[in-house]
């Protein structure tokens, strides 16, 4: 096919995220590290947040979404794309990264396939959090693990969501779990919740985001729930475990080895 000869380049990376407006540069350092573990592969960066990719260009920061992206990859000739989704649960941004994948394989010549999101098997999720749950774990100091969370019910990706907060809860009786704007949100149970905290003699609190960068979630969001609570509880925020001034999950090695070996898979897979 005279087509196919246009495509000269062997292998691409693409990370999928969802962007920052505060945390940006989170993304381009694990660019950079995927780099360096994969070194024979060109690494590119997409955004799904318009909102993000608009604050950004008002800024004369230029980035693109997937599609834009996959377009531009293409033109420039690889053979071989592998699209690594850049997010916690594989709920609806996966989705959409699926689909869009899934729409240019019916008409790019190119060989291209997507990674699971980061929690997304069984012995990867239960790992990751137990390894979590034992770095942040203090003595008499009680978690709150909180979710971001989907609005939509019907996702494949509630299992991953659901299985998080049922095992963080199963580590410890004084580990407690909520979403911000998913199942079971925080604005909804907090009289509840508070409530079962106390049932256990809670003096001290933790509040653990489960974001993977500590953008503008983290900024409003998490003090705003850590000052209410401080009525009833001594409360903090969990210290980073990076060097990092926040506490956010994308610099966690962890994290970083399960989007790695996502990749790996995808890798062998092209054949």
């Amino acid at each position: 096919m005279k087509r196919y000869r246009h495509y000269t380049k062997d292998k691409a990376i693409i990370l999928s995220c969802f962007g920052s407006v505060i945390e940006q540069d989170k993304y381009l350092e694990l660019k950079k590290k995927i780099k360096d573990k994969f070194e024979d592969c060109d690494i590119f960066l997409s955004f799904s947040s318009r909102m993000v990719l608009k604050d950004l260009a008002s800024k004369g920061q230029e980035y693109k979404n997937l599609p834009q992206i996959l377009s531009d990859v293409d033109m420039l000739g690889y053979r071989n794309i592998i699209v690594s989704s850049i997010n916690i649960f594989p709920t609806d941004e996966h989705k959409q990264l699926k689909d869009t994948v899934d729409g240019f394989n019916k008409f790019s010549l190119a060989n291209i396939r997507y990674t699971n999101a980061i929690l997304t098997t069984s012995k990867d999720t239960t790992l990751f959090l137990k390894e979590l749950n034992t770095n942040v774990t203090k003595d008499d100091i009680a978690n709150l693990y909180i979710i971001h969370g989907t609005p939509k019910l019907e996702l494949g990706g509630l299992t991953s969501i659901n299985y998080t907060s049922d095992f963080l809860k199963y580590l410890s009786p004084t580990n407690f779990t909520c979403s911000l704007e998913g199942s079971m949100p925080y604005f909804a149970i907090k009289e509840q919740l508070e409530n079962e905290i106390k049932s256990k003699d809670v003096q001290k609190l933790q509040i653990i985001p489960m974001l993977l960068v500590s953008g503008n979630h983290y900024i409003k969001d998490m003090v705003e729930i850590k000052d209410e609570l401080a009525t009833s509880f001594e409360t903090s925020i969990v210290p980073s475990l990076s060097s990092s001034d926040k506490f956010n999950l994308i610099e966690l090695p962890q994290t970083l080895n399960i989007i790695i070996n996502n990749i790996k898979d995808e890798i062998v897979k092209l054949g």
